[in-house]
């Protein structure tokens, strides 16, 4: 059902191309006045891919499950499909459902899938024993795996969902009996030879062009204020290395101050155990003892309790940007106090359907139906219908099968609150940075809570098309 035409006219004026898919949005304040050192992951944050990558592990995953682990050769038939999955969702290991889960657990009716098909929402019901809640203990652990449920946060995993989705739908299709824990392992498997046979590596240095290219811009305009930089990234040198030469120069360790490869996150964070090694020029491992981590050196695996004492950097004082909220940010919020800012590609799509008129139109005719719910609850099935139509087609704006990776129906998904909890910070992509002078204080923006009333006006704070300093500092890019 399309909103009616009178939903036009109760769109404030200017809405429309509101938001500028460069700014920093604040979950907490930040001076970046008080940020005297950044840290960075490298992949998804310093070094972004095109969607052909996705393609690629899917491909070599898929033929790896049929060659190595003789899964049925009609599985080779499944080609990859673009924007099936999200970052955010939820696999139920033993059922082999895919799913969105809401900030509080709720599983949102309409995005449960079994393969490539939907599942009826009595059969969740009836599956999740009368509810559509899943209990704290099954949802995910800190690092997003829990017992029941797997949580999949970065951007390389939508090729193994789009792959566990397929395998689940060809057996299923053929009434072929199979275990779906198994499938979820030996798919896992799968995946993870791609990375550790070095494919992924291989296509990326072998197709250079496809990398995002203002990462110069980024450092120099740190470096050049006198900041301090550091590299903590889970790739290993020579990769890292000839990537960064392509985005940055010959010289791009000139830029950092510490560069530590292969570092294991998450246990980086959280594992007192391994110890720092360097590499020489070549990449070769060194014998000496790690006494101090110096510029112009790389360093291999290591711990950040040996990084904070051999540097000093605490607190604060520190900002470092990654895109996994787990591996990359949770423990350098929650224990050590770093300041946090996630990189999140998936912004710009989302901003731009936000942008558009049939977005807001269909927003504003929701919140008055959702209004006339609350309201006039007699009439609540009359309603309720026409509301669920109309979520349909608000979900179908952002992706058909799982709609925003920000947002259920009325709650923030367990992506977002994630994202809120573990981040200070996020954007886009760390090129956002260069709408900043460095003395900005970001403020989160006020949106009044459930029980104040909305005494005034936000849509001229974060996030407007007068982004700060936009046209000041263009001549940096």
């Amino acid at each position: 059902m399309s909103p009616p035409s009178f939903s036009a006219d109760l769109i404030p004026p200017g809405v429309c191309n509101l938001l500028n898919p460069s700014t920093i949005y604040a979950n907490n304040e930040v001076d970046l006045d008080e940020v005297d050192i950044y840290g960075f992951d490298y992949d998804y944050t310093l070094a972004l891919y095109s969607n052909t990558l996705d393609t690629m592990i899917y491909n070599t995953a898929r033929d790896f499950l049929v060659k190595h682990y003789k899964y049925p050769e009609g599985i080779s038939k499944y080609d990859y499909i673009p924007n099936f999955a999200a970052r955010g969702l939820h696999y139920d290991i033993q059922k082999g459902l895919l799913m969105k889960i809401d900030a509080f657990h709720y599983i949102q009716l309409g995005t449960v899938y079994r393969g490539l098909k939907p599942v009826p929402d009595d059969e969740v019901l009836e599956l999740y024993g009368g509810t559509h809640h899943v209990p704290l203990q099954e949802v995910s652990g800190f690092y997003g795996k829990g017992p029941m449920m797997k949580q999949f946060m970065d951007v390389f995993s939508i090729p193994e969902m789009t792959l566990l989705a397929a395998a689940n739908d060809y057996f299923i299709s053929n009434d072929i009996e199979y275990d779906p824990g198994h499938l979820y392992k030996d798919v896992s498997d799968a995946i993870g030879m791609v990375h550790i046979k070095g494919y992924m590596y291989k296509w990326i240095m072998q197709d250079l062009g496809e990398m995002y290219n203002e990462t110069y811009a980024v450092l120099h305009h740190l470096a050049s204020h006198g900041k301090k930089l550091f590299l903590i990234t889970n790739s290993p040198f020579s990769f890292v290395d000839k990537g960064m030469k392509y985005m940055v120069g010959k010289d791009w360790r000139d830029f950092f101050d510490v560069v530590i490869v292969q570092a294991d996150k998450p246990h980086f964070f959280n594992n007192c155990g391994k110890p720092f090694r360097r590499l020489d020029g070549n990449g070769d491992l060194q014998w000496d003892k790690i006494k101090s981590l110096d510029k112009g050196q790389i360093y291999k695996q290591g711990n950040l309790f040996d990084f904070l004492r051999l540097t000093g950097w605490r607190g604060s004082k520190v900002l470092y940007f990654g895109d996994h909220l787990y591996s990359d940010l949770a423990d350098l919020m929650l224990r050590h106090g770093w300041r946090t800012g996630a990189i999140v590609p998936e912004l710009e799509m989302e901003t731009r359907v936000v942008n558009t008129e049939q977005y807001a139109q269909s927003l504003t005719w929701l919140q008055a139906l959702t209004g006339l719910l609350e309201r006039m609850q007699v009439h609540y099935w009359a309603f309720y219908h026409i509301e669920l139509s109309e979520l349909a087609v608000t979900k179908n704006l952002f992706n058909p099968h799982f709609g925003s990776i920000f947002r259920t129906c009325h709650n923030p998904t367990f992506f977002s609150r994630r994202l809120c909890r573990f981040s200070d910070l996020y954007m886009a992509s760390i090129s956002c940075l260069l709408n900043y002078d460095l003395s900005y204080t970001f403020y989160p923006r006020r949106t009044p809570l459930q029980h104040e009333a909305p005494l005034w006006m936000d849509q001229l704070c974060t996030g407007c098309m007068k982004t700060p300093f936009l046209e000041e500092m263009a001549h940096i890019r």
